[in-house]
Formats: C-alpha cells, structure tokens, sequence
C-alpha cells in the first residue's frame, strides 16, 4: 500500500510536481489546478546530517512517521544517501529532488526556524486550543511545516508526538522532520498511532529490525565491500564475535587501556571469547591444541569496528601470543580504521556502512554504549547485544563491564517527559509496558518485548 502511494505520488509525477508548484507559491493553489489524487498526497522529507548511523536511524524514523500519517517518504540526498543505499520502492524513489525548493534550506533548518512546529505554536500561527482549526482545510495552513526533533529540542516541538498536534499536523501537506536520533518509541506513546502499530509490530523489540531490513540495502559497490571481506576473513568460522568500539570521552582516547580491558572482561566473563593462558601455564602445554575428532572447525572469528586500530592489534597480539584455555583458535579482523569519523566523505560512509552490515552478520555482538552505530548494527543482525557501559571513571573498568540489553532495539536519546492528556510532566518510560528507559541511557526510552524471554 505504501509503494503504491510513493509511486503515485512521489517525484515525477503531476500530483509531485502541483504539490511542488504549491509549495513555491506559499501553499495558495487554484482550484482548477487540483486532481482528486492531489488531496491524498502529502509528504515527509528527512534531511540527513550527522553521522552514517544518525542518518539511518533518522531515516527509519520518518518512514515508519510516513507510514502511520499516509505520507510520502522523501529522503535528503546528501551525504551520500543516494550512493550508499539502493533504492526502496520498486517503481519510484525515495529520493528528495535537489531541485526541491526547500532543499538550500535543509543545512540551516534550526531550533530557531520561524517555520518550525514549536515556533508556530508560540507565535500562535497555529494551535490547538481553539486559536486555530484542527479541521481547517489545508489551502488555509502553512505551507509547510519544519519539524525540530533533535537533541535541542523545545517544549513546543516535543508537541509533536501529542494526538491533537497530530490532528493539526496532519493538515498541512509538506513536513520536513530534522533528527538525529531513532524517535520510534515516542511514536508508539501516541494514541493515534498505536492501533496501527499494534498491527504492523506484534514483536515490539524487532521494529527497527524489519524497518531496516526493508529500507537500507547496500549498493553495489558496498555490497561488493561486505561480500569479499565476508568471504576472506570471517566465512570459515565457526563463530563470529562482532565488537564494536566506540570512545566518546577524549580522555579514554588518550589512555585506552581501560576499554581494551573492559573490552576482555566483558568477552571473558560472558564467555563470548575464551581466556588467554598466562605465561606459566603456555609455558607449560606439552602439545599445541588440535582439530577435533572429524575435522570439525574450533575456531571463532573476531570482527572489530573501531575508527582506531590500536583495540585491533591488541587483541591479535594477545590471542596469537597466547594460547587459549579452551584451545579454541581465535582469529581477530578488522577492516578498516579511519582514525576520526569524516563527515560526509564517499569513501568514509561506504567503509562504515559496510562494517555495519558486517557487524549485523556475526553470531553474537557486544557494542558500546550510546553508540548509533552499533544501534544500526544489531537491529538490522535481529542480536541483543552485550553493551559495553560508559564509564564515569575512566581509570577503572566498570562492574560489570557489560551486560545483556533488554531488547534489539536502538534507544531513543532525548524523548520527551510530558502527558499529552493531563499536560504535565511525567516518566515516558512508565506508561506503556513495551516503551521502556534503556539500558545505556537512563533517560533514553526504547521498546522492548514485555513477555520476551530473559536470556
């Protein structure tokens, strides 16, 4: 169903190219210039900035928002959205036009953009107190409206995920979200919204699984990334153990020690990775370990995603320099190392979104805390994590260094604390059963499988 609306209604098409025209003209439109299709057409374009695993998340956000409000999806090509992914929708694209007339806007859409929700609502352009119509027809709304929901948002921007501004919103035909993080929990926190989501997502902790699954597939030339490294390094394995590395303290960058042995702990307590033997005892082993009765494969594969190589050469050194206690061998990959993320770089993105889909291919995963590229990584792999915690003392390994998240799902950093019904403050992450704080972020929210199996 919404395959056929984006190619009814998407780029190239006379229902486009009014809405286009309309939107040029501030939101007037001549009668005779409608279709009857034109009324069913109305759009959500995402803009993408940030990192690779910011604008992924971001993507999934406004498509599942497109979903629930019968809007077309059309997604910012810069930085590099229109080479890293193939297209979606058979037939049409997903792709915003750069001859949008907004898109020279999209860079400097801000907090304090006149046109944005909440500044709508505080300058009493629009309002659902009476100040104006829920139910006005849309040639007498704003042209189109910014949604702000990054970090910074305001109290009036956070009225998004409220049934009335739902209703408001739904009347105005273009809507241009900014995000920077995974807003799926909130949504289900609208009433609106949760009948349909109550029959899209049975499995409440695998929605980003099948939004991902269905959006992000790599191009080509990624694809051919995964595909020869997969087959080089990591596809004789018995298992792969993905660990995904990610220092946002500059102090710990300077003094990693700390992580590498976090890293160790939470590997060899979970027993994910085995053991190393101390001198001593690899001194005293009379014959090295031996391939299984059968010629069964004994070893397990290490796939590390860190924009440093310093974790990597570690952990190989350890695990060739040592034997194991179980006398598994252990082999250690990675790909790449970019030393510092390079925003928008072809080459960069290609290189991370590849190790993303690799991450998501491995039997068990253990990620660090915060990080949306590891988000990515398990919910497209369908993998509950061992999330690495952020540490407040950067000399000690915390205890416990790592523990199993409660649910596949990527958290949502900066949701709001608000009741829509009463309009009062109130803890988001109580309401529902499924909509739960995370693990790494306290105040985060995140769905969860409230009947789901503990281990």
């Amino acid at each position: 169903m919404h395959e056929e609306l984006q190619r009814r209604c998407g780029p190239n098409t006379e229902s486009y190219n009014r809405a286009v025209q309309r939107l040029r003209d501030g939101g007037a439109a001549e009668a005779d210039a409608h279709s009857p299709d034109d009324e069913q057409c109305k759009y959500v374009v995402s803009i993408s900035y940030r990192g690779l695993g910011n604008r992924i998340l971001a993507a999934a956000s406004a498509f599942l928002y497109a979903v629930l409000t019968g809007r077309v999806l059309l997604v910012d090509p810069s930085n590099e959205m229109d080479e890293l992914f193939c297209e979606p929708f058979p037939g049409t694209t997903w792709l915003l036009p750069r001859d949008f007339p907004l898109a020279s806007s999209n860079a400097n859409f801000s907090a304090d953009t006149a046109e944005s929700y909440g500044n709508m609502l505080k300058n009493k352009v629009l309002g659902t107190d009476g100040s104006t119509d829920g139910d006005m027809p849309a040639a007498q709304m704003p042209a189109f409206a910014y949604l702000h929901l990054d970090h910074d948002y305001g109290d009036g921007d956070k009225m998004f995920f409220c049934d009335d501004d739902q209703r408001l919103l739904s009347n105005i035909q273009w809507l241009v979200m900014r995000t920077d993080t995974y807003i799926v929990p909130s949504l289900f926190l609208v009433t609106t919204f949760q009948d349909e989501l109550d029959a899209l997502f049975p499995e409440r902790d695998a929605v980003f699984h099948h939004l991902g699954r269905y959006l992000f597939h790599p191009a080509n030339h990624v694809w051919g990334l995964v595909a020869r490294y997969y087959r080089a390094y990591l596809a004789t394995a018995r298992q792969l153990v993905g660990v995904q590395v990610r220092v946002f303290d500059h102090r710990q960058a300077k003094s990693p020690h700390v992580v590498l042995e976090q890293i160790s702990s939470c590997a060899w307590q979970e027993t994910l990775l085995p053991a190393v033997l101390d001198a001593v005892e690899d001194a005293a082993m009379p014959t090295p370990p031996t391939t299984p009765h059968g010629g069964s494969n004994n070893s397990k594969a290490v796939l590390i995603t860190s924009l440093r190589p310093w974790f990597y050469e570690r952990i190989k050194a350890m695990y060739w320099e040592r034997a194991t206690a179980t006398g598994e061998d252990v082999s250690v990959h990675q790909p790449s190392h970019e030393e510092y993320q390079h925003f928008g770089e072809k080459s960069h993105d290609g290189k991370a979104w590849a190790e993303m889909y690799l991450l998501s291919l491995c039997d068990v995963l253990v990620t660090s805390g915060w990080s949306t590229f590891g988000y990515v990584a398990q919910g497209l792999g369908g993998l509950r994590p061992w999330v690495m915690y952020k540490t407040v003392n950067i000399t000690a390994v915390p205890d416990p260094p790592c523990g199993r998240d409660v649910s596949m799902e990527p958290c949502f950093h900066s949701p709001p604390f608000y009741d829509c019904k009463t309009k009062r403050g109130v803890d988001t992450g109580t309401i529902l059963p499924h909509v739960r704080h995370c693990d790494d972020v306290s105040w985060g929210l995140k769905l969860v499988d409230p009947n789901g199996s503990p281990n």
